[in-house]
């Protein structure tokens, strides 16, 4: 009797603390809804808040809701006056008339130095952002309200690269002694890296590394009259398994998910209290070979020896891996149809792509064995493929479908996979033979992937900065050299085009598909859905 009292007594204490969890949760539920506190996930974490220090589009979008830059995107995705209230083609660059009363997070007034200084900063060996500024030689200050940002040419595509180069105050950078920028790939620490102060709709209030980032609405916001959005509070939470991510929407843990699995599209599509949101994203999926050291590290016989000679520094070979992809079953198998085969390395959404070149290349095994035979790799070999596992959607399957494929060249591929903190800083200082690589273009112009990618790799300019390859053609630099300085549209286009071609020509890399990116969230969640997927904070309303 008396175990039977304890039993009912424990039964009564379990049913009212599950009751008072279920009170708690909605409760808490409630209350964001009341503050309109938005909670969001997606399988990574930002890298750094160090707006120079990676490239990287989860990062950029993080990094955008805190910092500004001189001018930015719309919803239409024109690029409209930001900090600066205005500017004017200039005979060796644009002056810009910096906007008054905008203050920093911490109070500090916008000045012409801190603009200046910041996209100066951008130009600084360290940044990851060199690229992106291509062809801008550095900006100036003209008077208390104006800068100089001088370029090499009077290219519109120079205000696009603008909207990516965001702006610091630099006597809080002096006060953190991060007047360079973080050196993330060699893995340096900075005060920048967890902290922020900039100008923008949100502040940064809190950061755990791969646990939660939490930030506020700045009601003190220069543009504070137009905020499309109504969000009050923004906690972040990575989440690496597909599964626990869909789970936490379903159980409304979180309201938005950034990359739900293709596999779970379906099921949350059933659901009456979930939307989904697709479109074709500003992205390449593509695999960069090692063609610059004469023997490449992690490549061996099949037996394990070291091979006398790096194999994809010939055509050939990277020819025959292309041939053996077979993209189709790639987009139905591992993508759930949520993406397009393709064989360029940009997107449909930005200037200079051509159809024609995306849809050359075919699957034909074929003719990839023989040109195996040709090079004289017809007993095969072994490398390893290095790739994320939680930075794109399926991207460590997509891999694992690559092994399988090649396997039928003989060739062993160990795919070595790892989170993106760690995958980053590898493949960007060149420790890989071969690594899975996403790209997309923040000023939806060729010119921007092509110099990043397929550049010669020059460390002091930026060319080839995501070139993890290191490939290398006179052609190629010859091209983008003429292509950074074209004004005329229908120059640049036929020039883009030529370069494209050479870089399939030559395979450079190796397109995979580009995907369709799905945004799941609660049905109350208004966001605008941007072609490069980054979510824009400012523009989400919560009903």
């Amino acid at each position: 009797m008396l175990f039977q009292h304890a039993a009912s007594v424990t039964r009564r204490a379990l049913t009212l603390s599950a009751i008072s969890l279920l009170l708690i949760g909605a409760y808490s539920n409630a209350f964001a809804q009341k503050e309109k506190v938005f909670r969001w996930s997606s399988a990574g974490d930002f890298l750094t808040f160090d707006v120079h220090a990676q490239n990287e589009s989860l990062n950029s979008a993080a990094n955008a809701a805190v910092y500004e830059a001189l001018v930015r995107y719309n919803t239409d995705m024109r690029v409209e006056p930001c900090l600066a209230s205005q500017y004017q083609r200039v005979k060796n660059g644009f002056l810009f008339t910096i906007r008054e009363n905008v203050r920093f997070h911490e109070g500090e007034t916008l000045t012409a130095e801190d603009v200046a200084y910041s996209i100066n900063r951008a130009l600084l060996p360290e940044s990851q952002f060199k690229a992106a500024a291509s062809g801008i030689l550095g900006a100036e200050v003209v008077n208390s309200r104006q800068v100089l940002v001088k370029t090499v040419s009077g290219s519109p595509v120079f205000l696009n690269q603008l909207t990516q180069l965001r702006i610091l105050n630099k006597k809080w950078l002096e006060k953190h002694k991060a007047l360079r920028p973080q050196n993330y790939v060699s893995g340096e620490e900075s005060y920048l890296a967890r902290h922020a102060n900039g100008t923008g709709p949100f502040k940064l209030i809190s950061r755990e590394v791969d646990v939660k980032t939490q930030f506020v609405a700045n009601h003190e916001w220069w543009d504070e009259k137009n905020r499309r959005g109504n969000i009050e509070k923004v906690i972040y939470t990575p989440i690496n398994s597909a599964a626990t991510r869909t789970a936490a929407l379903l159980s409304g843990q979180v309201d938005f998910v950034l990359d739900p699995a293709p596999q779970d599209i379906a099921r949350l599509e059933r659901n009456d209290s979930i939307r989904v949101l697709s479109r074709a994203e500003d992205r390449v999926m593509m695999i960069a070979l090692d063609q610059y050291r004469d023997q490449t590290p992690y490549a061996s016989d099949l037996d394990g020896k070291p091979l006398s000679a790096n194999p994809f520094k010939d055509v050939r070979v990277r020819q025959a891996l292309s041939l053996a992809v077979n993209r189709q079953a790639l987009v139905k198998s591992i993508m759930r149809g949520k993406a397009v085969a393709t064989n360029t390395v940009i997107s449909d959404s930005v200037f200079g792509y051509d159809s024609q070149i995306a849809q050359t290349g075919q699957y034909d095994l074929p003719k990839a064995k023989a040109l195996f035979k040709e090079a004289g790799f017809e007993k095969g070999f072994a490398f390893t493929l290095d790739t994320p596992n939680n930075r794109w959607v399926n991207d460590e399957n997509l891999c694992k479908a690559l092994a399988s494929m090649w396997a039928k060249l003989n060739v062993k591929v160990n795919v070595h996979s790892m989170p993106r903190a760690q995958y980053f800083p590898k493949v960007l200082s060149f420790d890989t033979s071969a690594g899975l690589v996403g790209w997309g273009s923040s000023t939806f112009d060729a010119y921007y992937p092509l110099q990043s990618l397929s550049a010669t790799y020059d460390g002091a300019s930026g060319a080839g900065i995501s070139n993890i390859g290191r490939a290398s053609d006179k052609q190629m630099d010859a091209l983008l050299k003429k292509l950074n300085l074209a004004e005329d549209l229908n120059e640049r286009k036929a020039l883009a085009q030529q370069a494209l071609s050479l870089e399939q020509n030559q395979v450079l890399h190796i397109p995979l598909l580009q995907p369709m990116f799905s945004w799941a969230m609660k049905k109350n969640i208004d966001p605008i859905v941007r072609p490069d997927n980054k979510l824009t904070l400012e523009w989400i309303v919560m009903h």
